[in-house]
């Protein structure tokens, strides 16, 4: 199959939107992303259709069209009946000469091939070729069964779908001409691989082909009896287009909706239809619900009529043709994905903590239908277990709670209407809070004083480490407050400093009686310095009186 979806990975936001639209799960998220799965992959556009950020994007077969149009050849344009809902008030002249201008050599309704399609389904059913049949118009379908469903590829008929045949009958009439369907669906441009299809538009890219050209189909109206193959893009239109005799032995059915086929193939699947000839779509409201339509121009009824009224009453003219010219044998696709054992999936379980059958809330939102289904794709590579919205969300609530419980620091959030929102174990301690719910939605007053929160708020200011005395605690408390814009929250961050206040006061009072001691000993040695330095004058007076006496004793001696 070639890539005809392919996603945009800076687009992907991990929402699980795809997966949850996807209606055969082919989509396997990696890395974050959420990746086509191509073997699997029915090629419906549901996700093409639902994601919201445009990470799916169709192959581009404009490039592709500009070289055929560029080549010198007839190159045909087979335009699919759902244009009267798309280019709502444009009939097929105006349409074809806005083609013209384009390049295109002509163009033709791919309704021309309808009309050889469904002489086909007319001829099965006078052969009563099987005992269900089940048309093949539709590539999406023809994939569902092919890939899924195998062993009802003898129920789907042997014909190809109206683009193939219509692309056979004008390269019948017109040797050498290369051919572009234009049309509402994804699924064609996987089709048209390896067919005598040379090239695949949706109505989306015609229209960006006009624009960049500036080409405006006119809103004009032609009519046409000979067009009742019109209505093969609605629901039940196929079967309206047919002649079936009463006695066919058939009861006529018409299924759309992807979820609707597969429950109608279950049931085929397990013998219960009998003598039935099935019109089925994947898209619901068929082609005219396509996913170009659904994403762009979503509207049903509108359409509907539009398709309806431009529809004429009579067959076109196709002349006689051969049908092994328009047989198709359609071929299994199936692939396998290992199954995983009962313990693996139980593992799964209860690493999702799914231990017992009730914790198996099976809401959807990782876009599997069970969580059992979603464990078998974890263990088949295809989803991680953060895809599970409850599993999460328990555990980041068990991973806050536990930095919250375990954090050695207080913890309050307040909301912007000083209410509280939150507090933690440390908090609770430090004041004296004995349960939670008793101040949780409670004014912050109750605990804290608030105007440092008013301030926060107000202000724009942040407080950071303003340390007070609570009396009320008997504590010093340390209070750091930020304002969380987006949360909306003021959270405040509280240290007990009491101890290390304690600490640092004890200290004070330490240096304050050794200043004292220390002025108190430097007094007492000022007062012995003056009394040695008292006693010491005394005494040297004395000596200079003895020694001046004892020289003139010595002198008076020598004069004599």
């Amino acid at each position: 199959m070639s890539e005809v979806l392919r996603l945009k990975t800076s687009n992907c936001k991990n929402c699980y939107r795809c997966i949850r639209h996807c209606p055969v799960k082919s989509i396997r998220f990696s890395g974050d992303q959420a990746h086509i799965i191509s073997d699997k992959c029915i090629l419906c556009g549901q996700c093409f259709v639902e994601c919201p950020q445009n990470a799916k994007q169709i192959a581009d077969g404009t490039e592709a069209v500009k070289l055929l149009l560029s080549g010198g050849g007839t190159v045909a344009a087979s335009v699919a009946p759902s244009f009267a809902a798309y280019f709502a008030g444009t009939g097929f002249s105006a349409l074809e000469e806005a083609l013209k201008s384009l390049g295109f050599t002509f163009a033709e309704e791919t309704a021309v091939g309808a009309t050889i399609v469904k002489r086909e389904y007319e001829r099965q059913m006078a052969e009563h070729s099987s005992d269900v049949i089940i048309t093949s118009c539709c590539h999406s379908v023809n994939l569902l069964i092919r890939k899924y469903y195998p062993e009802l590829i003898p129920y789907l008929s042997p014909v190809v779908s109206p683009m193939i045949a219509h692309s056979i009958d004008i390269k019948r009439r017109y040797p050498g001409a290369k051919t572009v369907f234009i049309g509402p669906c994804v699924s064609k441009k996987d089709e048209a691989e390896n067919s005598p299809v040379d090239a695949v538009l949706t109505f989306e890219e015609l229209s960006r082909m006009f624009s960049e050209r500036g080409i405006s189909p006119v809103r004009e109206i032609d009519t046409n009896e000979k067009s009742r193959a019109r209505l093969f893009p609605t629901v039940g239109g196929i079967l309206k287009t047919m002649d079936i005799p009463a006695d066919s032995g058939y009861t006529c059915v018409t299924v759309d909706g992807t979820e609707n086929c597969r429950k109608a193939l279950d049931d085929i699947a397990a013998g219960n239809i009998k003598n039935c000839f099935i019109e089925m779509s994947a898209c619901s409201g068929s082609c005219i619900g396509g996913p170009i339509m659904e994403k762009y121009k979503s509207a049903p009824i509108r359409h509907y009529q539009s398709v309806t009224a431009y529809a004429g009453k009579e067959d076109f003219e196709v002349g006689e043709q051969k049908p092994e010219a328009f047989a198709k044998v359609h071929t299994s696709l199936k692939t396998s994905d290992r199954m995983p054992t009962e313990e693996e999936i139980k593992e799964i379980l209860q690493k999702l903590g799914k231990t017992k059958p009730e914790d198996e809330l099976n809401c959807g939102t990782c876009g599997y239908n069970t969580c059992r289904e979603k464990a078998i794709a974890v263990c088949q590579g295809k989803a991680s277990l953060s895809m599970c919205l409850p599993y999460l969300m328990e555990k980041t609530q068990n991973f806050s709670e536990n930095i919250l419980n375990n954090s050695p620091n207080g913890i309050v959030a307040v909301n912007e209407n000083y209410e509280v929102q939150e507090i933690n174990n440390a908090a609770m301690k430090m004041l004296r809070v004995s349960n939670r719910r008793d101040v949780l939605g409670e004014q912050v007053v109750r605990i804290l004083n608030p105007w440092p929160f008013m301030d926060v708020l107000m202000n724009g200011k942040t407080v950071k480490d303003q340390r007070d005395y609570y009396a009320e605690f008997d504590k010093y408390l340390e209070l750091s407050i930020a304002h969380d814009k987006t949360s909306r929250l003021l959270i405040a961050i509280i240290h007990d400093v009491t101890e290390e206040e304690q600490q640092r006061r004890k200290k004070e009072e330490i240096g304050h009686k050794t200043v004292e001691i220390a002025d108190a000993v430097v007094e007492k040695q000022m007062r012995i310095v003056q009394e040695i330095a008292s006693l010491l004058g005394e005494t040297t007076a004395e000596t200079k009186i003895a020694l001046t006496k004892l020289k003139e004793s010595i002198e008076n001696e020598d004069e004599h």
